[in-house]
């Protein structure tokens, strides 16, 4: 049995359950309400015969004719003081008494007159001389009132399990219908594979738990899509990025075993060597990505001086040869808790950056603000990043060199750099954006929390 056809199942039972509950506590309670409103017109009908009898003999007239209309149901009793029979009705004229007052002057006999019950009901008179005081005592047979709810039962008995029948014919096909964009929810995602994740589930009519449980879903196919395509073309990118370093070394190696006089061993070192640290560095930022896309990023915090840490790369770029003019005119001193080696990757990423497109100037600032966030700022005179590529430039892979010119044999990055940035900051519950340097170039800004 399926998903839908077990919750099919088991809803069908439930409603069938919950009314025939109902059902039958409806039909005990009619019963009930209609056996005692009949035997409430069989008592009231016996006391109205009983006090008229009462009222002839009280008047002084003495006892009147008892004739009853019906022979087999009901009877009449005239008794004594004595509780002897002073009179009676025709049809148990020979009869001793057959009842006794109860406790609240009626009571419940069988009798010779006919094998159902009868309701009794006595009335006390006084009448006129010394043995005045006499009880009439009249009876009739419940028989209508057993006959009326025993054909109500009967019918119930009979009505009520047609009324199950519907009901549960009924919950099975409302709950079917309700189910059936369900199945074939679960048709369409039982097609899906990672081969044709552009497919969506059906979306039904309406607003209610399964239509938007449908569109859930198609969000989340969405997320698949768009996460299974950004891993081929990583995958795409990385192996590109591996195959020059690859290619290069397979090149200088194929020119030394042909033409050993072309090439010295300390060069072909160099080169391997070279190429070697390439893709050391490539791996170890696909390495870093990949625990970042696992939430495996985990800063090691700990007191930093970031203003250190600025000026440290600072030095590092104007070691080189003619490098850009770099500022740190705008750094002050600032003090967090955060990943040391994490924060010097970030600096020397965007200090990498900003000196390959740089023209002649680099600017570092660090300040903090009032709300105790921390901003770092590196700026370049280069061309800057168009507005439409300041989200994008954070991407993986992402290379905007149409946009800004690269220096002559400059080989570029990865494409991984501000990929590697934007990670590193948000593991430390930072923020990175690009903005328009006041130098005329891109200004890349780090808010970090103090």
């Amino acid at each position: 049995m399926g998903v839908s056809h077990g919750i099919r199942f088991r809803s069908t039972v439930a409603a069938v359950l919950v009314v025939a509950v109902g059902l039958v506590a409806g039909a005990v309670a009619l019963v009930a309400l209609l056996r005692a409103e009949l035997t409430d017109d069989v008592r009231q009908t016996a006391r109205s015969r009983a006090e008229q009898v009462a009222t002839v003999i009280e008047s002084g007239r003495g006892v009147p004719a008892l004739t009853v209309a019906d022979r087999d149901e009901q009877f009449i009793q005239v008794l004594d003081a004595d509780g002897r029979v002073a009179a009676a009705s025709g049809n148990i004229e020979e009869q001793p008494p057959l009842a006794r007052p109860g406790r609240n002057g009626e009571s419940r006999i069988t009798t010779p007159l006919d094998e159902d019950e009868f309701l009794v009901v006595a009335v006390t008179t006084d009448g006129p001389g010394p043995d005045g005081q006499k009880t009439v005592v009249v009876g009739r047979a419940l028989i209508a009132v057993a006959e009326s709810t025993r054909i109500v039962t009967r019918l119930l008995l009979v009505g009520l399990p047609l009324l199950l029948l519907l009901a549960a014919a009924a919950t099975w096909m409302a709950v079917g219908r309700a189910l059936a964009p369900v199945a074939a929810m679960r048709d369409e995602v039982e097609a899906i594979s990672s081969a044709n994740l552009h497919r969506r589930v059906p979306l039904p009519r309406g607003s209610d738990e399964i239509a938007r449980l449908a569109t859930t879903m198609n969000r989340m196919l969405d997320r698949l899509e768009r996460a299974q395509s950004a891993q081929r073309r990583f995958i795409s990118d990385a192996s590109h990025e591996l195959r020059s370093p690859v290619a290069s070394i397979r090149q200088h190696a194929e020119v030394a075993l042909a033409h050993p006089d072309r090439t010295t061993k300390e060069g072909l070192a160099a080169t391997v060597l070279a190429e070697d640290l390439r893709i050391q560095r490539l791996v170890d930022d696909l390495l870093l990505l990949a625990r970042a896309d696992e939430d495996a990023l985990r800063p090691r915090r700990q007191p930093v001086d970031l203003d250190d840490l600025v000026l440290e790369e600072a030095r590092r770029l104007r070691s080189a040869a003619e490098g850009p003019r770099i500022s740190t005119a705008g750094v002050s001193p600032a003090r967090l808790e955060a990943d040391a080696q994490g924060l010097r990757r970030v600096l020397r990423n965007l200090g990498d950056n900003a000196a390959r497109y740089a023209r002649s100037q680099i600017a570092f600032d660090l300040a903090a603000g009032e709300d105790g966030r921390i901003v770092l700022g590196v700026e370049d005179d280069g061309p800057g990043v168009p507005a439409a590529d300041r989200e994008r430039v954070f991407e993986r892979f992402v290379r905007l060199d149409d946009a800004r010119s690269r220096p002559a044999g400059d080989g570029g990055g990865s494409g991984l750099g501000l990929a590697i940035v934007a990670e590193l900051v948000a593991a430390h519950g930072g923020t990175a954006t690009v903005l328009q340097g006041a130098l005329g170039g891109a200004r890349f800004e780090i808010t970090l929390p103090g």
